[in-house]
C-alpha cells in the first residue's frame, strides 16, 4: 500500500496519532497529506474539539444532504448543550496560554494555514459544492476568498497597536494597550461556510482569542476540513473547536454559546430574526455581539448610465451563488428613460447567459438553492408579484432539476409594495421597478430596515458623491457590483448588522482597550 518512505511517515504520524488519541482514518488521511487530496479525503464525520474529532456525547447523528442530487453525503455528530458547555470550557483552558503567544507566533501558524487551503484548493471547492451546490467555479472562488483572510489576518496579528498619552502631569504616564477580549462563540452560514469561518475565527486567533463555533447543520463539512487544516498548521488544540447540530438543536447551541458567562464576544452572520434573538440572550452577560445580518440591496441605474455595462453588474450581483449572498441585489430602480431598455436586455442576457444544473457540470453557472424549503418561498415571491401585475420576462418557475432548482427569474413593472420589493428574496429573481428622480430613488432605496449593500450606475460624477453619500448602507457599490475583498471592511446598518468584519478594522472586534496609569514617576529636575 505505501513504499518504505512513505511507510517511515506513517509509522510516525501513527506514533503521534496514538499519542494524542486519533482514530484511524486521521491516520491514513494524514498519510496522503503530501499528496492530492480530494473532497472524501476531508469529509469528517466528527465534531472536533481540544484537537479531537468527538462525538455527541447523546451519540446521536444528523444527514448532510447534497442539495443538487437530494443524495445523503455523510453524518456527523447532533451535539446538544452540555456538548458546547463541554467546548467552552476547552477553549477558556486553551485561551489561558494562547492569549500570551506572540503576534509572530500566531502570524506563522495563520501563514500556514493559508498556505494549507491554497494546496488543497480543488478539494475544498469540491467539497463546498457538493453540500453547497454552488458551481465548482463558484466554490473555487469561495476557497481563495477564504484563505485570503487568514493571509489579512496573519499580517494584522503584528499590527494591534496601541498608544501612549501625553503627559497630563508630570508625575504620571497612561498607555493604551489592546488585549485579546477571550472566548469567541460563532455562528456561521451555509452559503459561504469556508469564508465565513475564516474571516471570524481568523480574526479572533490573530488577536489571541479562542474559538467555538457552530456551523450551519446544511454545511459542516467545510468548517470540519478547515479544523483538519489548522492542526496541520500547528493550531494548539482547543483554540479552534468546531460543534455541529441539527436544526432542531440549533436554538439550544446558540443559546447556551449567547449566555455562558466564559465567552466574551459572539459573532454571528445569519437572518435579521434570528441576530435579535441572539442579541437579547447575549443581554444576560452584557457580551459583546458582532452581527452580519440580512439585506434587501437597491441596485438603481440611473439614465446617464451604460446599459450594458449595468446588465452585466446585474448578473454578476444578482445571480451569484444562485441569489443567495446578502449581498446580493435584491430591487431594480432603474429611471424611466432606460427602464424598457434594461429590463429588456437584463431578461435576454438571463435567458442566453445562465444554465441550471449541478455544480460540477462545467456548463452551470446556476446551482440549486439550499433546499426545498427555500424554493417555496421564492416561488410564492414571484407568483405573489406576478398576481399583483408584474411582467414575467425570463423564468419564472420552479426548474425541473430537482426539488431544489429555481429558474433565473426577471420581473418588470414590480411595485414597491409588493412582498418582493420589501423581503430579501434570497434566490434568483431580478424584480424590477421604474422610478423618475434621484431623490425619488434614494427615498425608495433607503425605506426598508435593512442597511447591507447598495449599488448604482451613472456616469455623472457628482451624481456619483451625492447618491453614495445620501444611502443609508454599510456598503455601496458605484458601477460595481462585487464589492467583497479580503482588504474591505464588510459592515451593516440599521437591521442588518453591528460591527464590522475584515479589513484592518476586522480584528478590532476580539480585542479590548485597556487603559493603564502609572504614577509615582518623580519628573527629572
Amino acid at each position: 500500500m505505501f513504499g518504505i518512505s512513505t511507510g517511515c511517515a506513517v509509522l510516525q504520524i501513527a506514533l503521534t496519532a496514538s499519542r494524542q488519541k486519533k482514530p484511524l482514518f486521521y491516520i491514513l488521511r494524514m498519510a496522503s497529506s503530501s499528496s492530492a487530496r480530494t473532497a472524501s479525503s476531508f469529509m469528517f464525520d466528527k465534531a472536533y474539539v481540544d484537537g479531537k474529532w468527538v462525538s455527541a456525547k447523546s451519540g446521536k447523528t444528523f444527514d448532510v444532504l447534497n442539495p443538487a442530487t437530494g443524495e445523503v453525503l455523510g453524518n456527523v455528530p447532533d451535539m446538544n448543550q452540555s456538548d458546547v458547555t463541554e467546548a467552552i470550557d476547552v477553549a477558556n483552558n486553551a485561551f489561558q496560554k494562547w492569549r500570551f503567544t506572540s503576534p509572530k507566533e500566531r502570524s506563522v501558524i495563520l501563514k500556514k494555514w493559508y498556505n494549507l487551503m491554497i494546496e488543497n484548493k480543488k478539494a475544498l471547492a469540491a467539497l463546498i459544492t457538493q453540500e453547497n451546490g454552488k458551481p465548482t467555479a463558484d466554490a473555487e472562488g469561495e476557497v481563495m476568498y477564504s484563505s485570503g483572510f487568514l493571509e489579512w489576518f496573519a499580517e494584522e496579528a503584528k499590527r494591534t497597536y496601541g498608544d501612549v498619552l501625553p503627559n497630563y502631569v508630570p508625575n504620571k504616564r497612561i498607555m493604551v494597550i489592546r488585549q485579546p477580549i477571550g472566548v469567541t462563540g460563532m455562528i456561521t452560514p451555509w452559503n459561504f461556510p469556508s469564508a465565513m469561518l475564516t474571516r471570524k475565527a481568523g480574526a479572533a486567533i490573530a488577536a489571541g482569542c479562542t474559538v467555538v463555533l457552530k456551523p450551519s447543520e446544511e454545511t459542516p463539512f467545510s468548517a470540519l476540513a478547515l479544523c483538519q487544516l489548522a492542526e496541520e498548521a500547528g493550531l494548539p488544540a482547543g483554540v479552534l473547536n468546531v460543534v455541529t447540530g441539527s436544526r432542531d438543536n440549533a436554538a439550544a447551541l446558540g443559546k447556551e454559546l449567547c449566555e455562558s458567562p466564559i465567552v466574551s464576544k459572539i459573532s454571528f452572520t445569519g437572518s435579521t430574526a434570528v441576530g435579535k434573538i441572539l442579541l437579547s440572550q447575549c443581554a444576560s452577560t452584557v457580551k459583546k455581539a458582532s452581527l452580519e445580518l440580512g439585506g434587501n440591496a437597491p441596485f438603481i441605474v440611473f439614465n446617464s448610465a451604460d446599459v450594458k455595462t449595468a446588465v452585466a453588474g446585474a448578473i454578476a450581483c444578482r445571480f451569484r451563488c444562485s441569489g443567495q449572498t446578502c449581498i446580493c441585489a435584491n430591487r431594480f430602480l432603474v429611471q424611466e428613460g432606460i427602464y424598457d431598455e434594461f429590463v429588456q436586455a437584463l431578461g435576454q442576457a438571463v435567458n442566453a447567459q445562465l444554465k441550471m444544473g449541478d455544480g460540477f457540470e462545467s456548463s452551470t453557472t446556476q446551482g440549486p438553492l439550499i433546499n426545498a424549503k427555500a424554493v417555496v418561498k421564492v416561488d410564492g415571491l414571484v407568483k405573489d408579484a406576478v398576481g399583483s401585475g408584474a411582467n414575467v420576462l425570463a423564468g419564472g418557475e420552479k426548474g425541473s432539476l430537482g426539488a431544489c432548482f429555481y429558474q433565473p427569474t426577471v420581473l418588470s413593472n414590480v411595485t414597491t409594495d409588493m412582498r418582493v420589493a420589501q423581503e430579501e428574496i434570497f434566490g434568483p429573481v431580478a424584480a424590477c421597478i421604474k422610478f423618475k428622480t434621484e431623490q425619488e430613488a434614494v427615498a425608495i432605496a433607503n425605506s426598508v430596515r435593512y442597511g447591507l449593500a447598495s449599488y448604482f450606475y451613472t456616469s455623472d460624477m457628482a451624481q456619483a458623491f451625492r447618491v453614495s453619500e445620501a444611502l443609508e448602507f454599510g456598503i455601496v457599490g458605484v458601477n460595481e457590483a462585487l464589492t467583497s475583498a479580503v482588504e474591505a471592511t464588510f459592515c451593516g446598518w440599521k437591521e442588518s448588522g453591528i460591527g464590522s468584519e475584515g479589513g484592518k478594522y476586522g480584528i478590532d472586534e476580539y480585542l479590548e482597550m485597556k487603559s493603564i496609569c502609572y504614577g509615582g514617576i518623580q519628573p527629572q529636575l
